[in-house]
């Protein structure tokens, strides 16, 4: 029986590599001189650090120029709130989303059992797997998905005829 996975999976060393530019650029950058400015990636956290809410929008800015270019869509940020640390530093944590979460997956789940489209979803894991008799009924859904989840960047996979 033919069928896909829906899945949400970031290229983690596109990510890594667009953070490491980014830490290049805040070294060499003048405004940066001086300060606590600086990113890093831990697992699938990045850390900003910098003196200000301002200077913690640049650094978000220049991140999303380098994910841009590296192919990566910045969909995959969960960014956090900026909160204060020791002295006039500030902190923030945004996130890179890896696996949908089981409350986006009922959503698809119950996007595909209202359609009209002959197909069956179900929750496997990180993944929601659609399964269908059709090679055209599963293009369908794909392109229902597409056009109804617009919040977070899907991809399809492990198509199966």
């Amino acid at each position: 029986m033919p069928s896909f996975d829906t899945v949400l999976e970031a290229d983690l060393v596109k990510v890594k590599n667009a953070v490491e530019n980014t830490a290049k650029e805040i070294a060499t950058r003048f405004d940066f001189k001086g300060t606590s400015a600086s990113i890093e990636l831990k697992e699938k956290d990045i850390t900003l650090i910098g003196d200000s809410d301002f200077q913690l929008d640049q650094i978000n800015d220049i991140l999303r120029n380098k994910l841009t270019k590296a192919g990566v869509d910045i969909r995959f940020l969960d960014i956090g709130k900026s909160e204060k640390i020791g002295g006039d530093k500030v902190k923030q944590v945004s996130k890179v989303r890896n696996g949908i979460e089981a409350e986006q997956a009922k959503k698809i789940q119950q996007l595909i059992k209202g359609s009209k489209v002959k197909v069956q979803a179900s929750i496997q894991g990180d993944a929601v797997r659609v399964t269908g008799a059709k090679r055209d009924d599963l293009q369908a859904a794909m392109a229902m998905i597409r056009a109804e989840i617009s919040d977070f960047p899907l991809s399809f996979n492990n198509f199966r005829d």
